[in-house]
């Protein structure tokens, strides 16, 4: 066994899909990754969200379905369960939902429960068999620490670095994007994973020349780490799956994650 309880194994086999991951909460990582899904299983691919760590919970009495009963709901976790082509119950595609909506291991600290880096891990693996692509969602920024130990913290990105899956990284168009972007890149690279693409997310449809934003950013993460531009996404009130696929740059998707259809 390693820190945090991990296993010391031989590598498994590689997961395929992404690891969607963002400059910041609130950049619309779900909202993204629910397009990927809806785009993904419109090329005719088994495709399944995995949303590690939730926080931010409303407990339901009523059972979901005949075989799943009631329990606490996140949309998040909601959105990438009806965007997925693969039947999951919620505990599959999110092993650990908390109430509060804060840091998870804050969270865990308040509901007297720790977080399993290896269930995580394992979580993951399990969902690979039943599917062509996995798109994992991420919690908050790059870097959000998940577990506390001795060792010091384990997080976000430790856990990205664990599934080896390509980057997708999603930028919030707003006020200092660009150094948030920029910033966020080079720690996913400083960890060994190929930045695979990003998304330019209109979250502010009032920021001043967010056009010369989106150049200057794709000029230099293409040049920086080789990572196109998959799709610009206009604001949208509520936005949906679909919505959300259409504007996608599909050809160029399909290249990053080298899914092949």
């Amino acid at each position: 066994m390693t820190a945090f309880g991990l296993r010391d194994e031989p590598a498994a086999s590689p997961l395929r899909g992404c690891f969607v991951a963002g400059t910041d909460t609130g950049v619309g990582k779900t909202v993204i990754s629910a397009g990927l899904l809806c785009l993904l299983g419109r090329r005719g691919l088994r495709v399944a969200g995995y949303k590690p760590v939730a926080a931010g919970a409303v407990w339901h009495a009523d059972a979901a379905t005949p075989n799943e009963p009631g329990g606490w709901r996140n949309d998040d976790v909601e959105a990438l369960l009806a965007a997925g082509t693969v039947e999951l119950t919620r505990a599959e595609l999110c092993p650990e939902v908390f109430e509060a909506a804060c840091a998870p291991h804050l969270a865990g600290r308040l509901e007297g429960r720790r977080i399993e880096p290896q269930r995580l891990i394992d979580g993951a693996r399990h969902l690979m068999p039943r599917c062509d692509a996995l798109v994992v969602e991420g919690v908050g920024g790059f870097c959000v620490p998940l577990a506390e130990g001795a060792g010091g913290e384990w997080g976000t990105d430790d856990l990205a670095v664990a599934l080896a899956l390509p980057v997708v990284l999603v930028v919030g168009l707003r006020l200092g994007c660009i150094n948030h972007a920029l910033l966020t890149a080079q720690a996913i690279t400083a960890r060994g994973l190929r930045l695979a693409g990003w998304v330019a997310n209109r979250i502010d449809p009032e920021m001043a020349h967010a056009d010369d934003n989106i150049d200057t950013l794709a000029r230099t993460l293409q040049s920086r780490h080789a990572a196109p531009l998959l799709g610009v996404i206009a604001h949208i009130e509520a936005p949906d799956a679909g919505s959300v696929a259409d504007q996608f740059d599909a050809p160029a998707v399909m290249a990053a994650l080298q899914l092949g259809r």
